[in-house]
């Protein structure tokens, strides 16, 4: 399986549909957290992963799903030709309003974490910051933000120890 960055993925022959019901107002932000989460937990056991969402056909995808629910994307699994590539990422003071200095160390790790994430077009069109003792994350406008928003806000937690509300 190979997937990079332009979406080119060849020999995939498994993936993991994320289906929900059409009618949750918040079902592709659910997507990309609970699908992170398994991104990251395929990627421990060895295996590779790549996030697909605007470039399938999803009238091809034998995902089951009544007429109720929408397949908001896929994760293509498997074995990779290679462990991929890191992805360029926007530095820490362009998607927080603190100063790298001014961050306690657990926002700091979940920073660290979000910058990594993947997101669609490497965009990441997102920005966390702190209100009081908590982490707030807001998402820019573009393709797929609502899916990346769920992304960075599984990566933040999983690393930070702390949750992260959307505003």
């Amino acid at each position: 399986m190979i997937c990079d960055q332009y979406i080119i993925i060849r020999n995939a022959v498994n993936y993991i549909a994320l289906v929900g019901n059409k009618a949750l107002a918040d079902l592709d932000e659910k997507a990309g957290y609970y699908g992170e989460k398994i991104v990251l937990e395929a990627q421990m056991l060895g295996l590779n992963t790549c996030w697909v969402a605007g470039t399938y056909g999803k009238g091809k995808c034998k995902a089951e799903k009544s007429a109720s629910e929408k397949i908001v994307c896929v994760i293509a699994i498997g074995y990779g030709e290679n462990e991929g590539s890191n992805h360029k990422s926007k530095s820490l003071e362009k998607l927080c309003a603190l100063k790298k200095d001014d961050m306690p160390t657990w926002f700091r790790n979940g920073m660290l974490a979000a910058t990594l994430a993947p997101t669609a077009l490497n965009q990441q069109k997102f920005v966390i910051d702190i209100d009081g003792q908590d982490a707030v994350i807001s998402a820019g406008k573009g393709p797929m933000t609502k899916i990346d928003l769920g992304i960075v806000r599984y990566n933040f937690e999983a690393a930070s120890g702390h949750t992260c509300r959307k505003i």
